[in-house]
């Protein structure tokens, strides 16, 4: 899915850019993103342990390492050391911990280091076992390569884990390795993990789940043979390295996708029989007994089935308990949580106009379980002893998520965290405390430990030293209001200039995403962001961002009032609130500017030519210039195929539109961005230049849609700042 928090990190003016002297209260890129002087602190490694009363984390700086077990109860900072580093020498060498988990009795830990990522969640990695009596320290597996999201069956024997295409199982106490299937190939089969299509718009990477008693595995297998083939370059040696990789676009055939249970004992798979779909978006078992539930997808994205798949007889059998239609489209997301009880699941869904929990029934009946004109963005687990879920709701407006609990028969809503700010939390096994993670949008991050009634009982994080730091420098405070858009009131905020003056006037620059699953306008503190927009308020610009009609939060139809033709309300809705601001007084109307990435780069390319009278200059990074050349999942859910809504596609595509733009515009891509395709920028180029229209342009060599790596953000942002400051 297209992101928007990739976009800004820190940014801040450098040396070269200035004029005598730097003041030690100047903000600068060099203090952001090179010296990191603003990065805020987490808590690393927090893992619940399975009694429910004790958690561990990572402790480490450049000379030490530790793993500690700690009480909710009683946290003091200290705690028990359960893995030092001299546990963790492999070879004479300390492996490192990116990753861990502990095995059913905890008495062995699964520890994930070297990881190299692929895209944005898939990876490889090299595995160990650590025996915490022993201290023996083995590798999972020495003769595979490329191994990648290894797990414990849930009784903590076995481990099984995908290599090359293909699925393993480990046996701990044998130490014998079998393999699950043998017809994995890159770029053809694909058994276990997802292909780059599910892993990037369904956010999955691991298609294998453990069955509760741990002698059978369901797994996914995806044909990706007749799918197309995309490919880039990638240099730095004499002749150019040729990267494929199956992408399927809007429109072109995906990989055929089957399911199938492995039993441990009779060292079979057996086809589960689904019917007709197109995707399977989720499988998960239920936490106890064998109950497997399956979700399909059509190719429309407007019809859910839920399976239950029945493993226990010779044959494998599955019906639909539950089904959903939608006249747009259902989203498919986390939200699933089986219940002990073997009849019933939990879901989400919009079907009420807003998001809102359901229980569904094993004999196809269904129920609400919560309601209100608010969404709820995502369940954190059930207590099952008191009927209690836990979840976090946009309750109290779009730009805010609180932590909630109530009762599984609707009763006893009760918020456990402030309902303004941003809260996540990531709880206990039993559900009796929770880490609390809870920032705004001038304050950092605070991680505490609380109890299910939301009681805090120890600090683990404050960043402190952060907000006192930031005391030092004349921050500007972002504030919330509404604006009205092309038809209705948008949510936005502000940040004016420090010495902000209301009889002058100042030039705007608006920060924008405005694509579907992802707001920019949230009560959350936005790290490098927010420094980056500081630094251009200390240069003079108010500095401004709104969600248009397509964002999130709002209830499904202004969320879904964007469907068949994204980018047209989104660009109605920017061109009038720029209109808006221009009515301020205390604004030049004629120095607007706007900057978005990917999604955002789209929007922005929209802007400057829909809306060229309106943005002096614009900067796109990494943009979506034609729907066409990005992936089917991602863009037939909202605009159906090319064959079907042509006129959809051509009439919000910008390079139909070039021959408005008339202020300053600024491309930018990495050339190896599996994403959003450098082809994009290609296409935007050459009907610029065939419409004799100039632009600028600046191309990153190997860097994917994130444009990360080395001194390349600290160039990036500078070189942006640059261009703001020359043309805005």
């Amino acid at each position: 899915m297209l992101t928007q928090r990739i976009l800004w990190t820190a940014l801040i003016l450098v040396s070269f850019f200035s004029f005598g002297q730097e003041n030690p209260t100047d903000l600068s890129v060099e203090k952001i993103w090179k010296k990191y002087e603003f990065y805020p602190k987490s808590f690393p490694g927090f893992y619940s342990m399975n009694d429910g009363e004790h958690f561990t984390r990572i402790s480490q700086d450049e000379k030490s390492f530790s793993i500690t077990k700690h009480a909710f109860t009683n946290y003091n900072g200290g705690g028990e050391v359960i893995v030092k580093r001299e546990d963790l020498l492999y070879k004479g060498q300390f492996i490192g911990v990116e990753e861990y988990s502990f095995n059913g009795d905890e008495s062995k830990m699964l520890i994930t280091t070297n990881m190299e990522g692929i895209y944005r969640r898939s990876y490889v990695a090299d595995f160990f076992i650590l025996d915490l009596k022993t201290k023996k320290l083995t590798i999972l597996d020495d003769k595979h390569e490329r191994k990648t999201l290894a797990s414990f069956s849930p009784d903590g024997t076995k481990i099984a884990y995908v290599s090359e295409n293909n699925l393993f199982v480990k046996d701990l106490a044998t130490e014998k390795i079998t393999q699950i299937t043998t017809d994995g190939k890159q770029n053809e089969i694909i058994n276990g993990t997802t292909d780059w299509v599910y892993e990037e718009e369904f956010a999955i990477t691991k298609g294998f789940d453990w069955s509760p008693d741990s002698k059978q595995i369901a797994y996914l297998k995806f044909d990706e043979r007749f799918v197309k083939e995309f490919q880039m370059a990638f240099y730095g040696e004499l002749y150019p390295m040729q990267y494929k990789f199956k992408y399927p676009k809007a429109g072109e055939d995906n990989s055929k996708v089957t399911a199938y249970i492995y039993s441990i004992s009779g060292k079979k798979s057996n086809a589960i029989p689904l019917g007709e779909y197109e995707y399977i978006p989720r499988l998960k078992w239920a936490p106890v007994q064998n109950h497997l539930v399956i979700q399909t997808l059509n190719r429309h994205q407007n019809h859910v089935k839920y399976h239950l798949v029945d493993a226990t007889a010779k044959a494998v059998t599955s019906k639909v308990i539950f089904e959903e239609k939608s006249d747009a489209y259902v989203e498919i997301d986390d939200n699933l949580l089986i219940l002990k009880d073997g009849k019933s699941l939990l879901r989400t869904s919009e079907s009420s106009g807003y998001n809102q929990v359901q229980q569904v029934f094993f004999n196809g009946e269904s129920k609400a379980v919560t309601s209100g004109n608010f969404d709820i963005i995502e369940f954190l687990g059930i207590d099952e002893s008191t009927n209690t879920i836990f979840y976090t709701a946009a309750e109290k407006g779009p730009i805010y998520k609180g932590i909630y609990k109530i009762k599984l028969d609707g009763s006893g809503k009760q918020a456990i965290s402030k309902e303004t700010g941003y809260n996540n939390a990531e709880f206990s096994e039993g559900m009796k405390y929770f880490m609390k993670t809870s920032s705004d949008a001038n304050t950092p991050a605070r991680y505490s430990l609380c109890n299910s009634n939301g009681d805090e009982l120890a600090v683990l994080e404050s960043n402190e030293k952060l907000i006192k730091r930031m005391k030092e420098y004349p921050l500007a405070q972002k504030e919330f209001m509404e604006i009205q858009g092309a038809d209705g009131k948008l949510n936005a905020w502000m940040i004016k200039p420090a010495n902000f003056d209301p009889k002058k006037k100042y030039p705007v620059y608006i920060n924008i995403y405005g694509g579907p699953g992802s707001n920019t306008v949230t009560d959350d503190f936005d790290g490098n962001d927010y420094f980056y927009h500081q630094l251009l308020a200390q240069k003079g610009y108010i500095v401004f961002s709104v969600d248009p009609r397509g964002t999130m939060y709002r209830g499904a139809k202004f969320k879904k009032s964007t469907y068949l033709q994204l980018g047209k309300l989104e660009t109605e809705d920017f061109i009038a609130v720029a209109k808006e601001l221009q009515k301020l007084p205390y604004v030049d109307g004629s120095r607007i500017g706007i900057q978005g990435w990917s999604y955002g780069g789209y929007m922005t390319s929209l802007a400057m030519t829909k809306g060229a009278d309106i943005f002096k200059m614009g900067i796109a990074v990494a943009p979506v210039t034609n729907w066409r050349y990005y992936d089917n999942i991602y863009t037939e859910r909202f605009m159906r195929t090319p064959q079907e809504n042509a006129s959809g596609y051509d009439e919000n595509s910008p390079i139909n539109f070039v021959k408005n733009m008339k202020g300053k515009y600024f491309i930018i891509h990495g050339s190896g961005d599996d994403n959003v395709h450098y082809q994009n920028t290609m296409e935007m180029i050459n009907t610029l230049t065939e419409a004799n229209v100039q632009f600028d342009m600046f191309i990153y060599p190997n860097k994917n849609h994130g444009i990360y790596g080395g001194n390349t953000r600290n160039h990036l942002f500078n070189m942006m700042l640059k261009y703001t400051l020359e043309n805005l």
